[in-house]
């Protein structure tokens, strides 16, 4: 046994998503007494700048854009409680496709072993028991969430820790549903063409693969208002236009498909502690 407490690192691309996909378990761990520590890869420089404008428009200013949105991060983790914030500040590399891929120092563009060394010295540090990150394809192919896979994955082999192991997911029976919800809540959904819907229909896992089940309902107010605290990016955050009733209804349950495990627990399992407490 060890007076050390039991802890949760959650290691994500860009400020804001760390709310998106985990705001949920880090806010419901962090008041069951478990520490959390949240690890962002990149400074989030290829976000919206004040006014919505965009990257690569006249006036936007990389530099000032990540000064914003680490104040929104900070101020994120201040409402989830997360215990550490560590900040690797890559340069973001922007959306697949972006000039931004290729310039050099993107995060894109780190070798893998660099920045895993760099993770890998913070997982000796904190010693988590569970690692939360994204799949082989960062959930939807954004380049800063393949990067970050890539070295969570590389820093593990490179420690001698043996942490449960998430991968952040999303159940195809919830991914049918957004279309249904986006078009509740207004907004114009052009025909995707062929090749875009089965690149999206290849998004998540079917039902009966998704490992894990987390309700955080009873945190759902906590993720929103992580949300609403990246206001810089509030035009492309869809959910903030649902409302904190609505939002809670339809955002209780996060989900992930458990790739590595040393306890044997059982799976399905509602706890990424299961096994450990």
């Amino acid at each position: 046994m060890t007076d050390r407490p039991l802890t949760l690192m959650a290691v994500h691309a860009h400020p804001d998503d760390e709310a998106t996909g985990t705001g949920g378990v880090l806010a419901r761990y962090a008041a069951e007494g478990i520490r959390t520590v949240l690890v962002t890869c990149t400074d989030g420089g290829c976000g919206d700048g004040p006014g919505g404008v965009k990257p690569g428009d006249p006036g936007h200013d990389p530099a000032a854009v990540a000064k914003m949105r680490r104040r929104e991060l900070e101020a994120s983790c201040d409402v989830l409680k997360v215990g550490d914030l560590e900040m690797l500040d890559y340069a973001d590399s922007g959306m697949a496709g972006w000039p931004s891929n290729d310039a050099p120092g993107s995060f894109w563009q780190t070798p893998v072993p660099e920045g895993a060394a760099r993770l890998a010295e913070l997982m000796r540090h904190y010693r988590p028991d569970v690692v939360v990150t994204y799949d082989e394809n960062g959930f939807y192919g954004h380049p800063d969430h393949i990067q970050a896979h890539r070295i969570t994955m590389a820093a593990l082999e490179m420690t001698a820790l043996t942490p449960k192991v998430y991968w952040t997911t999303m159940p195809r029976s919830m991914m049918q549903r957004f279309g249904e919800i986006m078009r509740e809540f207004g907004e114009d959904m052009p025909e995707p063409d062929p090749a875009e819907a089965a690149a999206m229909a290849e998004i998540g896992l079917p039902d009966d693969e998704i490992t894990t089940w987390v309700d955080t309902t009873a945190f759902s107010g906590q993720k929103f208002d992580a949300l609403a605290a990246h206001a810089s990016q509030g035009e492309n955050i869809f959910f903030l236009r649902m409302g904190k009733k609505r939002f809670g209804e339809l955002m209780g349950m996060e989900t992930f498909v458990r790739v590595q495990d040393a306890t044997g627990a059982a799976v399905p399992e509602t706890d990424l502690f299961a096994g450990l407490r």
